[in-house]
């Protein structure tokens, strides 16, 4: 029996990359995902991290999914951020390969895909807690160790376009398109379809594996949602 599922598998790509995709969130609960409770809901059908004056979050803090290590893999979601004070200022991301910093603040350091509402960061790769930006928007990276580990050696190699032509193609205060493709060193970043980052990260520094988190950044009052939630291994 396992021979003959096997062999279907194999002369059906689609079956196969059915069965490894993950559906990340139910539309109706937090049900595989752990944070601090005052700061995440469900709202209009999407994951949502909110900080207000009264309630604000003193670091970056994130929304843990509880399905795993994620290694080499494909994550496609949909995401939309505001500032909910006069600076209407947001930063928020989705972590991955990354490690638990504090358990019980839920804090993550690693990979980051970052996003926010203004027109810089928005697809850039970031290492929170470790080695900061790692490529700008637009740029092709290789990444190299030096004498220290904080301080990584980067080439930039080439361009995936031009910073303002992506930042042009995402929608303020609404709902955005993101992949991140991530295949041992190799790793991509796009937003509405279109190559925000292309790193190849050849340190000894790089992680290979690790949590997945979504991001609620300290700051000015803010809200960020997530929707169609979708990882394949």
């Amino acid at each position: 029996m396992k021979r003959l599922l096997l062999s279907a598998l194999l002369l059906c790509p689609a079956l196969l990359s059915a069965a490894e995709t993950i559906q990340l969130f139910n539309g109706k609960d937090l049900t595989g995902w752990e944070g601090i409770s005052s700061l995440w809901s469900v709202q209009d059908g999407a994951i949502t991290g909110q900080t207000t004056a009264a309630n604000p979050t003193k670091g970056n803090t994130f929304l843990l999914w509880k399905g795993g290590d994620v290694a080499d893999f494909e994550l496609t979601f949909q995401y939309k951020i505001n500032g909910t004070d006069a600076a209407k200022q947001g930063n928020s991301g989705v972590q991955y390969r990354s490690q638990v910093a504090d358990p019980a603040a839920f804090v993550l350091g690693g990979y980051q895909a970052d996003f926010e509402t203004g027109t810089t960061y928005s697809g850039i790769l970031y290492e929170e807690r470790g080695r900061g930006i790692l490529a700008q928007r637009g740029q092709q990276v290789t990444i190299a160790s030096s004498a220290d580990p904080q301080k990584p050696t980067l080439t930039v190699t080439g361009e995936t376009g031009k910073s303002a032509d992506i930042q042009a193609a995402i929608k303020q205060g609404d709902w955005n398109d993101y992949r991140i493709v991530a295949k041992g060193g190799h790793l991509q970043h796009f937003i509405n379809g279109r190559l925000t980052v292309d790193v190849k990260d050849e340190s000894k520094e790089g992680a290979k594996s690790g949590v997945l988190g979504l991001q609620l950044h300290a700051g000015p009052p803010m809200i960020v949602q997530f929707r169609a939630l979708e990882l394949k291994r």
